[in-house]
């Protein structure tokens, strides 16, 4: 029976760049270096104004296909996670499968996720290769979060970012992903949330947890999704340690969900973990929602920090709430350069 592995991963952001410098000229009063160093963002893409998650996953996936000479023509299975999809309806999956060329006989599956998504995706990934449904499945994660945001938002404009993610999962005889854990509490769906553009109406519609304080469609109460995480994400490990039979000294690298640098370093109290454990990167593209992990893994493959046999833990946590996380052992191997 194969097994799932993380093979090649291709990133790509919106043309546009959006800079501290930049908001600080347009809002002098806010004050940015200290919303820099809560948040450890200096720099993000943000999508055109008609530019969408379809668009970025696109860009992604014919990347992959080029830099790594992956042929679409065997891709079995498309996975997309979004909380900005192109329409209610149509899947955007379907449209993605089209543009991008892939053989009709391809499966196509949007799955409505955030912070925790790419996680999630590989379980799923995992599961359809484990059960012989697929051998190569495209793992894309894309986000324009930047359209459910009000400019003169101070608190969600300085943090998140646009950006897609195209991750191809494959079969292998080696093990590179197990000991998935999930968890899910509702009560926290009013912590971070858009109201609007659903079926939902009536006295009963779901509203946010506070009044809100800016015009965006998204909202997010910062101190109770901080309370959540610093509570659920330690157990979270200590859950897929004991499940995966790791002891944490085994573990080379804690990939978890980049949301703010705040909120990472709290974690890194809580876990007894530094930056050489727990890396923390943000500086560059923001909070990019479900992109965050797999754009962490290219970043420190290209650095050198990851390397066949690497053993890390993958945890993603949020928006729902929601949180999972698995063991990873770094299986592939990039294709020699051709001489």
């Amino acid at each position: 029976m194969p097994f799932a592995e993380i093979g090649p991963i291709a990133v790509h952001f919106p043309q546009r760049v959006e800079t501290n410098d930049d908001l600080q000229q347009q809002f002098p009063h806010w004050d940015l270096p200290l919303i820099e160093e809560k948040t450890g963002i200096r720099t993000r893409h943000i999508a055109a104004e008609h530019e969408t998650a379809s668009d970025l996953a696109v860009a992604a996936s014919e990347k992959l296909f080029a830099d790594h000479a992956v042929d679409r023509a065997e891709i079995d299975f498309v996975l997309l996670c979004t909380q900005t999809p192109d329409y209610p309806l149509p899947t955007t999956a379907c449209l993605i499968q089209q543009r991008l060329g892939l053989r009709e006989s391809c499966g196509a599956l949007d799955f409505n996720l955030g912070c925790s998504g790419f996680v999630y995706g590989m379980a799923v990934a995992e599961g359809l290769i484990r059960c012989g449904a697929a051998r190569k499945i495209l793992l894309l994660t894309a986000e324009t979060y930047s359209k459910y945001i009000d400019d003169e938002d101070r608190s969600l404009r300085t943090i998140f970012g646009d950006a897609a993610a195209a991750t191809l999962v494959q079969a292998s005889d080696q093990q590179g992903v197990w000991a998935f854990q999930f968890g899910t509490d509702g009560s926290g769906a009013d912590t971070l949330m858009v109201a609007d553009g659903g079926a939902k109406t009536g006295p009963d519609v779901l509203r946010p947890r506070h009044r809100k304080r800016w015009k965006s469609r998204l909202y997010m109460d910062g101190p109770s999704l901080l309370s959540f995480t610093v509570v659920a994400v330690p157990k979270l490990i200590e859950e897929v340690l004991s499940l995966a039979k790791l002891d944490a000294n085994e573990v080379d690298l804690y990939l978890l969900h980049q949301a703010t640098r705040k909120m990472l370093e709290q974690l890194q109290v809580r876990l007894g973990l530094d930056d050489d454990k727990l890396p923390i990167r943000l500086e560059h593209c923001g909070n990019t929602v479900s992109s965050t992990i797999p754009i962490l893994i290219s970043d420190l493959r290209q650095e050198g920090r990851i390397k066949t046999g690497t053993n890390a833990l993958l945890i993603g946590f949020g928006v729902g709430w929601s949180w999972a996380g698995c063991a990873w052992r770094e299986t592939w191997q990039p294709a020699a350069p051709s001489v």
